[in-house]
């Protein structure tokens, strides 16, 4: 029965993302995959952003403006949160072992395995699903979009950008300008599905197990379990998986926190930007279509973080709860001394808030924040327009 509990599983497609982009961090000493990483991270996570932005300096007209304005802010936010990802690469293998760990301690024990069953792993099939949708239709109509753009007589780019040779008069580089954009958002979404996957799912295991945690706990000394010398082992055994979760929450805030304060910066201007392009300057259904999923992808890039982010939040600071549910009262006078220790220090619930980048408690309140201060964007831009 053991064998169902596998929280890592569901990982394998992000792990593949980062094998992709960095093949050097996973052991791959060969000089084609060296010099395959540096060409894809030079001419895609630095540059595709760089062109973009440097066409704000041509004097852009105003739809050229908030088309390039929405995706460059949309690739660069991706790139800075794919680099701040590879420098904790680390703690991130590190948190997979963890979570391996953590299955190992789930009981042979109907509640527990129904609770990882019906729960939490539906929670994060559901989030994933979501996400790879998403992220399969924009990309749908992305090469919808690149296909129309080549068979087309009049030569456009897909996003407004600078390059240092006439594409307009030249079919040849027009083909360059064009092949590369459409590569480089390509390998964009690979950075993507690995950024707004790896967060929301570490939160998501997070909090589940220490919810686990807690259902063995409040079964500390009842009917079934061990009593007297066994009972305190088995508390010390619970103290030490306690250890194995606040060490996994250490690594998880840790490794987050810049790519979730990224995230929280960029999608509030983002849904601005991109409600602004749509409303003013969009005529044609495909163009619609393809950024109102973009809206649906920054929200779902941006909601779960917050979600499940509030659900660890409260499950930490129910631990002391469970605690006091076990069967405490009829233990020896040095258990009930551990047990009171041991609930003292859970009591201190406020200073393992997870927060982006130590700045921003990160919860439901941030999510809603966040579309406020889009909201707020968009009226600003309202009476810039009609002055």
């Amino acid at each position: 029965m053991s064998a169902l509990i596998d929280s890592v599983r569901v990982y394998r497609p992000f792990w593949w993302c980062m094998r992709l982009m960095a093949p050097t961090n996973f052991g791959a000493t060969q000089r084609p995959a060296r010099i395959c990483m540096v060409a894809v991270h030079l001419l895609v996570t630095l540059m595709f952003p760089v062109h973009l932005l440097v066409n704000l300096a041509l004097q852009p007209t105003s739809a050229e403006l908030f088309q390039n304005l929405s995706i460059s802010m949309t690739c660069a936010a991706c790139s800075l949160k794919h680099v701040a990802q590879i420098y904790h690469l680390q703690d991130m293998l590190e948190i997979e072992q963890l979570l391996i760990e953590l299955d190992g301690y789930v009981e042979v024990e109907a509640e527990q395995h129904r609770y990882y069953q019906d729960h939490l792993r539906r929670q994060a099939r559901r989030f994933t699903r979501c996400l790879y949708a998403s992220f399969a239709v924009i990309y749908a109509l992305f090469l919808l979009n690149v296909l129309i753009l080549i068979v087309s007589a009049d030569r456009e780019l897909l996003y407004p950008a600078y390059f240092p040779f006439d594409w307009r008069g030249n079919g040849y580089l027009y083909a360059v300008a064009l092949g590369y954009q459409s590569v480089s958002i390509l390998l964009e979404g690979f950075q993507g599905i690995s950024n707004d996957s790896y967060g929301p799912l570490t939160l998501c295991f997070l909090g589940g197990h220490v919810h686990l945690w807690a259902l063995r706990m409040r079964k500390l000394g009842h009917v079934g379990t061990a009593l007297g010398a066994k009972n305190h082992q088995q508390l010390w055994a619970y103290i030490e998986q306690h250890k194995v979760l606040m060490r996994l929450h250490h690594l998880t805030r840790h490794s987050i926190s810049v790519v979730q304060l990224v995230q929280l910066g960029s999608s509030g201007a983002s849904l601005c930007l991109i409600v602004s392009y749509v409303l003013f300057y969009v005529r044609d259904i495909i163009t619609v279509l393809y950024y109102m999923i973009f809206l649906a992808v920054i929200c779902v890039q941006l909601f779960p973080s917050c979600y499940f982010a509030s659900v660890v939040a409260e499950e930490i600071s129910s631990l002391p709860y469970a605690i006091f549910s076990s069967k405490w009262y009829e233990a020896s006078s040095e258990h009930r001394r551990d047990l009171l220790i041991f609930t003292q220090l859970t009591l201190g619930g406020r200073s393992r808030v997870i927060k982006a980048g130590g700045l921003i408690e990160l919860n439901l309140n941030a999510f809603y924040a966040t579309l406020k201060t889009a909201y707020s964007l968009f009226t600003l831009v309202l009476q810039v327009k009609d002055i």
